[in-house]
């Protein structure tokens, strides 16, 4: 369930007597960005993550004989596709929601009606109100099918992580310290957030922040098509680091009250001279 939630529960925003009053993090990219481009946004940054676990019991037969048995296979198919009409007949278009089937499984041969059938979804939503809506969807759509069907059906829905909401001050301030160490050049506000998601979210549901995307996409290759985080492809550039650095000792100074170094505008630029 990531470990930010447990080092919250043990106390780490407290730790150092009272509590912190902004929290920051940074997240490089291998795509969308080149190395050392910043960006982020006010509000949903990233979304909530579910993992769902369902299994379909019928009644297993012979394949030549399905009204003999009680196939789970179709009512798991059925499921699947009625899942996605769901969310794009009952979420509303302005606070979106993803469900995604990526693990199917049923039977051991062409013949052989199975017992039972599994599959495995992941559930993305970007508002606590989107997420409850989605859930109560997910079960009914897959309980309606089961009972249209005459088989049961099993739900493990497990809540993994909250949406990613950056505050909107917060993300001002980052943004802003991003121009001044990075450039003005090298930060844009993020039009939409990403469907990924973050354990850095039960941070923000405690204190202020923001959660800062930094481009690492090597030269040479182009942002828009580069393979993502977590592909086997990515590719990532180690320049990325001293850029990383500097916006992190930056945010800390900054939100210390402390003014940055006249240079901070152009660092990398000056360590580069050197």
């Amino acid at each position: 369930q990531g470990g930010a939630r447990i080092m919250i529960d043990e106390g780490v925003l407290d730790a150092a007597g009272e509590r912190v009053v902004a929290a920051y993090a940074l997240h490089v990219i291998s795509t969308g960005a080149p190395t050392g481009f910043a960006a982020t946004r006010p509000g949903p940054m990233l979304a909530a993550s579910d993992a769902v676990e369902v299994t379909v019991r019928g009644r297993g037969g012979h394949g030549s004989s399905p009204h003999s048995a009680a196939d789970p296979v179709p009512a798991m198919c059925a499921m699947v596709t009625a899942l996605q009409t769901a969310v794009t007949r009952e979420i509303d278009v302005f606070d979106p929601a993803v469900v995604t089937v990526g693990r199917i499984e049923a039977g051991t041969a062409a013949n052989v009606i199975p017992e039972t059938a599994r599959f495995a979804a992941t559930v993305r939503t970007f508002s606590d109100a989107s997420h409850a809506r989605v859930r109560a969807a997910f079960e009914r759509t897959v309980h309606g099918a089961a009972a249209a069907h005459g088989v049961s059906a099993e739900i493990d829905y497990v809540e993994q992580y909250p949406p990613t909401v950056n505050d909107t001050d917060e993300a001002a301030f980052a943004l802003e310290t991003a121009r001044q160490v990075l450039g003005a050049d090298h930060v844009f506000e993020a039009p939409k957030p990403m469907a990924g998601a973050e354990d850095f979210s039960f941070v923000l549901r405690n204190v202020p922040g923001a959660f800062v995307g930094l481009g690492a996409c090597p030269p040479g290759t182009d942002p828009a098509t580069a393979p993502m985080n977590h592909s086997p492809q990515a590719v990532y550039d180690d320049d990325a680091l001293p850029h990383a650095a500097a916006l992190l000792a930056g945010l800390a100074l900054r939100r210390l009250g402390a003014p940055l170094a006249p240079e901070a505008g152009s660092p990398l630029a000056a360590s580069t001279a050197e």
